[in-house]
């Protein structure tokens, strides 16, 4: 039997972008199936009770940077903690990833690399210069998926997607969803495992 898991996540995301490699290597483990699923940040935070990390409490804002920094250094992973282009739209790359997956393709590559444009390469993926040169870097026809990710039809389905993540209780990236189960957050990965184990 497939394992399918459904990765609901903020392209922008940190926390989503440090679970990269571990979230791979677990996937790869049980030959799981995984939709990638970006959804909108904005539209997230106002509609499921969260903050934006600007509006919160500055106490809050110096605990998220140190458990950055602690993460970042536990998993051995290099990040610039303050990115040149964040917070930044992403709407076109999010909907070059559903258009990857509307051709059959394997979205998981572009949506790592774009995280990892803005973690870890200072690249600013509102620009469609900049995410041409990503989709092209992935091995895909940057002019044909660009054209294909403007259309009404992506732009439908990543507003959908959202929709659909609010009404399975998504409400912060990366969120996996296995079995009818949520699993909120890189550091909750090992659950994930166990529960694609049994």
């Amino acid at each position: 039997m497939t394992k399918v898991i459904d990765y609901y996540h903020f392209l922008l995301s940190p926390w989503s972008y440090l679970g990269i490699k571990h979230f791979n290597s677990i996937a790869a483990k049980h030959n799981a199936v995984v939709n990638y699923k970006p959804i909108a940040v904005m539209d997230t935070f106002d509609n499921m009770g969260s903050t934006h990390p600007s509006k919160r409490h500055p106490s809050r804002m110096k605990h998220r940077m140190v458990e950055l920094k602690r993460w970042s250094k536990h998993l051995g992973i290099q990040m610039n903690f303050e990115p040149a282009f964040w917070p930044a739209d992403q709407t076109l790359a999010a909907q070059m990833v559903y258009a990857i997956q509307d051709s059959d393709g394997n979205a998981g590559p572009f949506s790592d690399a774009i995280l990892t444009a803005v973690w870890a390469q200072d690249r600013n993926i509102a620009d469609e210069t900049v995410l041409a040169e990503i989709a092209r870097e992935c091995g895909f026809d940057s002019n044909t998926l660009i054209a294909q990710a403007k259309s009404d039809a992506m732009a439908q389905i990543y507003t959908k997607t959202t929709k659909e993540a609010h009404e399975r209780d998504v409400f912060g990236s990366p969120t996996y969803i296995y079995n009818g189960e949520n699993f909120w957050g890189q550091d909750r990965i090992d659950f994930l495992d166990k529960a694609l184990s049994e």
